[in-house]
């Protein structure tokens, strides 16, 4: 029965249940459908959730110095055949090269290359005819199904992370794609010019897409609390002195309600909302931004949107019409109703008076005419 009870007290108490006649009339935006799909509006429910304290920092990729393999030989000659050139994936074992040796014959005995581990070509040393020594490099093969990425953690914070500390990665070259790592350890030396020291990630690179040298963002968790109110990144608006959320009417349909908050921490997915919303209300996280800058453009008031979902009139500010309001609007009518008699009467009168007035007029000029 308890649990019963408070689902009710819950969908009672909302952010816009709560405002005021004036304030909701001021900050309230109702579109249209077509309003609606153009901004792209999607809600979702507040709610208490695990928040998680991260640090943000910026860092790079890298290949892994051991998937770097070397192509050679142990006997002199020429090359006589490639069959693979840099960009190209290679097998383990592929025969990539033919070398012709000096070694007397006829033909000469040629040596098959073949590719010390699957990877990728990296570099070429060598043309078609070139002659080779054995100690020369001929090619660079690396393994990149795995890379490095490489966070450039400030001073401050390494007390604050460990190796297994976990970590959301976004790499900007894979759009909003997040990897989920865990640090391996951290670098062997710190970097003084920009004071940070490295944290070593391991992450999957099967598709290749990755590649070393790319830019990539870390959000490296630190700390976890329980049943904290947040909301997405997305759905915060306005600024920092005063920021908002748009909050979906409890009642009417594509109606939105500006409600401001206070805020807490913040990390790379959600924003802590310490004041200013329930449990049940609704938030724009997709679409707020534009929304900020909507002006109703489906030209339906809050009283004319109000009128309708209840089936009678409003005031203007959307408030109930009160038993007072309807008794000083029906005397007002009578009133306005007996004022307009009395005009009518009075307008009569003048008119009969007028007509008297010409009457007497006509009446004097015909006398003095007869008489002259």
């Amino acid at each position: 029965m308890k649990y019963f009870t408070n689902i009710s007290i819950i969908s009672i108490l909302t952010t816009t249940s709560l405002l005021t006649a004036e304030d909701r009339a001021t900050n309230t935006v109702i579109l249209d459908e077509t309003g609606v799909k153009n901004l792209r509006i999607e809600t979702e429910p507040v709610q208490k959730r695990i928040f998680e304290t991260t640090v943000f920092t910026i860092g790079h990729l890298k290949e892994i110095p051991s998937s770097r393999s070397v192509l050679s030989t142990r006997i002199a000659g020429r090359v006589i055949k490639l069959n693979a050139y840099v960009g190209d994936v290679v097998a383990k074992d592929q025969v990539l090269v033919l070398i012709e040796s000096r070694q007397p014959g006829n033909p000469p005995p040629t040596i098959k290359l073949k590719a010390p581990r699957a990877g990728i070509v990296i570099d070429s040393h060598i043309s078609l005819g070139q002659p080779v020594e054995p100690d020369a490099e001929l090619m660079d093969i690396a393994d990149r199904s795995k890379l490095w990425a490489l966070a450039h953690i400030p001073e401050p914070e390494v007390p604050n992370i460990a190796s297994g500390s976990q970590a959301r990665i976004r790499v900007p070259a894979l759009g909003n794609t997040i990897i989920n790592s865990k640090m391996d350890r951290f670098a062997t030396e710190a970097n003084h010019k920009t004071s940070t020291l490295d944290g070593i990630f391991v992450i999957p690179n099967p598709e290749g897409k990755l590649l070393p040298g790319m830019r990539a963002e870390f959000s490296i968790l630190t700390d976890r609390r329980k049943n904290v109110m947040s909301v997405p990144n997305s759905a915060i608006q306005g600024n920092k002195s005063r920021p908002i959320v748009f909050v979906k009417d409890f009642e009417l349909t594509n109606a939105f309600v500006r409600a401001p908050v206070v805020l807490g921490q913040k990390n790379d997915q959600f924003t802590e909302v310490v004041s200013g919303l329930f449990p049940g209300d609704e938030v724009v996280s997709n679409g707020a931004y534009g929304l900020s800058f909507a002006d109703g453009g489906s030209g339906i008031s809050l009283k004319e949107a109000l009128d309708a979902a209840h089936g009678h009139e409003h005031n203007e500010d959307g408030s109930e019409i009160t038993p007072d309001q309807r008794a000083n609007e029906a005397s007002g009518n009578s009133g306005i109703k007996q004022i307009r008699g009395q005009k009518n009467q009075g307008f009569l009168l003048c008119i009969i008076a007028a007509g008297f007035i010409l009457l007497a007029i006509a009446q004097h000029r015909w006398n003095r005419s007869r008489k002259a």
